[in-house]
């Protein structure tokens, strides 16, 4: 199944074009979009069908891949903690990261289980941050 990239796409004129990832720019019209998909977006990846049309080569059966990073990254702020909320974890995280340099200061290890939890709060405040 072709895969490429969405080109443009008019909610208003329920068509547009889609890049191919092996060249070429094929029709969309929104009776090929799946249930419950409206439009789309520029820069979303997309499978699709193909079938030879009068005007050229036309999108069946199109699947959403993915969501453009515009999406992506409007989503990721509406999960976002609020500033509060990440002053609280970076304490708890200074106070943390103290207790394991003492330990390392000593000439310690954290233990496994210690340490996986160490790493697992380091993840979700980087994540949360990183948004």
């Amino acid at each position: 199944m072709p895969s490429g990239k969405v080109k443009w796409y008019d909610t208003d004129k329920g068509f547009g074009f889609l890049t191919r990832d092996d060249g070429g720019e094929v029709f969309v019209h929104s009776s090929a979009l799946p249930g419950g998909v409206t439009a789309l977006k520029q820069g979303q990846r997309v499978e699709f069908g193909v079938i030879e049309g009068r005007r050229g080569q036309q999108a069946l059966q199109v699947r959403v891949i993915d969501t453009p990073p515009s999406v992506e990254r409007t989503l990721a702020k509406a999960k976002r903690k609020k500033p509060d909320q990440l002053a609280e974890m970076t304490e708890d995280l200074i106070k943390l990261l103290d207790h394991v340099g003492d330990a390392y200061k000593r000439g310690k290890y954290p233990s496994g289980a210690e340490a996986k939890k160490i790493a697992t709060v380091l993840r979700a405040v980087a994540d949360d941050i990183e948004l």
